[in-house]
């Protein structure tokens, strides 16, 4: 664990500067508006240690796979999220040298994440010989406008002499992405439009030839300031540059502003429509002010706060961390374009290539049904309907009937380049299905379901059943060769949650087919046989359980291992994935993320509490939570165990998961997918929030150090508020008609 912002409510701010701790800072800082995002990297240049980031939605590139090529149906490509060009760039200079902070001396230096409005601030006293400068930058990426990125830079000179200032704006195309093999570059720059004061790109990502899309981007810089623009005279074919002068008298103070429109040809079919439509908005933002822009888009901010922030009182530390978690979610998601999704690291860096995983489905789903519109998370459904066709390749490469959900993905296709998630971690299939399942019952609306949910269902059940084998000797339906979502252990048989979710799949899809329009079914085109076939499969698949300690065994063999529990490890071997040889953690019985756990977290209805507390006893003690997954999924299951300190425990872990650092890996970027686990943590854990039968529930209990917490539910058109203190739990109904909920087996009404 390792801290180093100050505990506020509001705010991820320091006023400390380590150049060891550059890129922690750079994660942790990040900025997105769900069209675009950036690390909290520098404006100017920086001449030491740093991880320059921008990231355009939708935008990426098919690296070639370099390991695996002689097994069949391995994929061909490794799918990355592209660095965009730099378009934030500049460079200032006071008297004749450029400011950078690894080699000059300066303090009062403060770095401040307002969460509330979306505004990074940065601040810093720079001393270059006689002269004495207050250096303010401030940006943030407009959820007003999207393709708009605003930066606004403030000198003032606190010395007794004179300053020349030159502020060189630029957008640069000479971008790497730092996992790039043999530092290759993905962008060719199409035409450079480089004026006095104003200057654009046009770049298009480098041909591949796996016949995926290239992608254009145009950007356009426009200033507003009282400096001289100055002309440039060093050429430079991958950028423009607009360089602006003038001089400061002691304590006088000026300001430049930066805006920049982004616009990519995911949104234009030409060239000249991209250059179009980037004049056109170039010159409606060219006529407001900086306020007029900043209002616009903290407004939207504070109604989004508005309807989703969870209160913390006593605990500032669960509230920051809370807070930062739901920023970082609405900077990388919020519904406007169903044809993105959210990738693990968000915008904040390049590991794990940007691309979409199963953790959509499985953690953000809940979440975003009870803080936005059901329209979201209908997109994020109808994501996978329409990336059908790239499920059906997959499985057809393995050799399969039906459909394969990818692991990763941009287009359907699976794109990752380890053997072990691509094609063995086939539990997503399940989980896409959970997924359809949990927004039905959630909303109450079927028409996804009955509709085009259905044919995802049957396609992932045809995949089932063909990838099941029946055991003669067992007389039980199998799956052998998998890896489940605990990813250290590869390559297993009979993992209980895969086997579980295939059984629970075929089981919802033969309830649904019951359900459909004959129109519908007829479309479908599943047999009686098909239907004999997987209710066979339901009625006699094989669930490992050990009898004598009351669990579901992870997978087969996974009782025989050498188990003794995480407290046995010395702690400089933690994190075990940063010290310990693949090949015996492999052999180890340590957990990344529980898979009986996460089943169970699933279907927690369906479990008896003996059953839940003798396999959370079980498995927590072996569990290293070096998934950033894991701990929000055991926090709910301790707080339904009413084991309330290790649920606060484990909440705190997922909540500051990234603020402490807590898996050593923060510099790589936020674990953003994760970024759920607080929500889920205080609403289905501490609340005890449930859906059954169309009805909301709650058991709610206060963690000791608090001294209240209150949310803001989204539930089938009404707008709930929780409130919990030391009196009790209380309920009020914000928006919408009347409704009953369920409070600890009493009913409670709610009217406004």
């Amino acid at each position: 664990m390792k801290r180093i912002f100050e505990v506020q409510p509001w705010n991820i701010v320091t006023h400390n500067f380590n150049p060891d701790d550059k890129r922690l800072q750079e994660s942790m800082t990040s900025l997105g508006n769900g069209y675009m995002g950036m690390r909290g990297f520098f404006e100017e240049d920086y001449s030491g240690d740093t991880l320059n980031g921008i990231y355009l939605g939708g935008v990426w590139y098919p690296d070639k796979t370099r390991v695996g090529w002689w097994k069949n149906g391995y994929p061909e490509y490794f799918g990355k999220v592209v660095n965009a060009v730099n378009f934030i760039k500049m460079n200032v200079k006071i008297n004749g040298e450029k400011i950078d902070l690894a080699k000059d001396q300066f303090s009062d230096f403060e770095l401040n994440l307002d969460m509330k409005k979306s505004l990074l601030t940065r601040s810093f006293t720079i001393t270059k010989g006689a002269a004495k400068v207050a250096v303010k930058f401030e940006r943030f990426l407009s959820v007003a406008q999207q393709e708009l990125s605003v930066q606004r830079l403030t000198l003032k000179n606190v010395s007794s002499s004179k300053a020349a200032i030159t502020i060189d704006s630029a957008i640069d195309a000479d971008v790497k992405n730092e996992d790039a093999n043999y530092d290759e570059r993905f962008w060719n720059v199409v035409a450079t439009d480089q004026q006095t004061e104003t200057g654009s790109v046009l770049a298009q990502t480098t041909p591949n030839p796996f016949g995926t899309p290239q992608f254009t981007s145009a950007m356009e810089m426009r200033h507003v300031t009282t400096l001289k623009p100055v002309a440039v005279s060093d050429s430079n074919a991958k950028q423009v540059v607009n360089e602006f002068a003038g001089e400061l008298a002691p304590d006088d103070e000026t300001t430049f502003e930066k805006r920049v429109i982004v616009v990519t040809s995911r949104d234009y079919d030409s060239n000249d429509a991209l250059k179009a439509a980037m004049n056109q908005l170039s010159d409606q933002v060219a006529t407001q002010s900086y306020d007029d822009l900043f209002n616009a888009h903290a407004k939207i901010w504070a109604d989004r706060w508005e309807k989703s922030d969870i209160q913390i009182g006593g605990d500032t530390e669960a509230q920051q961390g809370i807070r930062f978690n739901l920023f970082e979610l609405f900077s990388t998601y919020y519904g406007e374009d169903a044809r993105l999704n959210i990738g693990p690291k968000g915008f904040t860096g390049e590991k794990y290539g940007g691309a979409t995983y199963w953790d959509t489905e499985a953690f953000a789903v809940p979440v975003y049904l009870g803080i936005t519109d059901p329209s979201v998370t209908r997109n994020l459904l109808m994501y996978r309907y329409k990336q059908l066709d790239g499920a059906y390749h997959n499985a057809k490469q393995q050799g399969l009937k039906g459909a394969l959900f990818p692991m990763v993905t941009f287009d359907g296709i699976e794109c990752h380049n380890e053997w072990e998630i691509t094609f063995e971690e086939i539990h997503r299939n399940g989980d896409i299905a959970f997924a359809i399942y949990n927004y039905t019952r959630y909303t109450g609306d079927t028409s996804y379901v009955l509709n085009e949910g259905s044919k995802v269902l049957t396609e992932i059940s045809r995949f089932w059943a063909d990838r099941v084998h029946f055991s003669e000797r067992n007389q039980s339906y199998m799956i052998h060769g998998v890896t489940g979502p605990d990813e250290y252990e590869n390559n297993v048989d009979n993992n209980w949650y895969t086997n579980i979710l295939a059984q629970w799949t075929l089981k919802y899809t033969l309830e649904i087919l019951d359900q459909v329009s004959p129109e519908q079914a007829k479309e479908l085109g599943v047999s009686d046989a098909e239907k004999k076939q997987w209710q066979d499969i339901v009625d006699r698949m094989y669930l490992p359980y050990d009898k004598d300690l009351n669990i579901f065994v992870q997978h087969d063999g996974f009782l025989d291992k050498d188990l003794k529990p995480v407290s046995s490890i010395p702690e400089d071997q933690l994190p075990i994935n940063q010290h310990w040889s693949w090949d015996k953690i492999l052999r180890s019985p340590y957990i990344k993320q529980g898979d009986v756990l996460q089943g169970i977290w699933d279907f927690i209805d369906d479990f008896t509490p003996e059953q839940k507390k003798s396999n959370f006893d079980f498995y927590e003690q072996y569990t290293v939570h070096e998934s950033s997954l894991s701990p929000a999924i055991y926090s709910v299951l301790a707080a339904d165990l009413h084991y309330e300190d290790k649920a606060v425990e484990l909440y705190e872990r997922t909540a500051r998961l990234d603020l402490d650092n807590y898996n050593n890996d923060t510099v790589d970027g936020l674990h953003v997918t994760a970024m759920t686990g607080g929500w889920l943590a205080v609403v289905q854990g501490f609340a005890g929030m449930r859906v059954r039968d169309g009805k909301l529930h709650y058991a709610p209990f206060l963690p000791k150090k608090w001294d209240h917490y209150s949310f803001r539910q989204v539930f089938r058109d009404r707008l709930i508020e929780v409130d919990v203190d030391q009196d009790g739990a209380h309920f009020k109904l914000i928006d919408g008609e009347p409704i009953t909920i369920d409070v600890a087996g009493k009913a409670v009404e709610l009217s406004k």
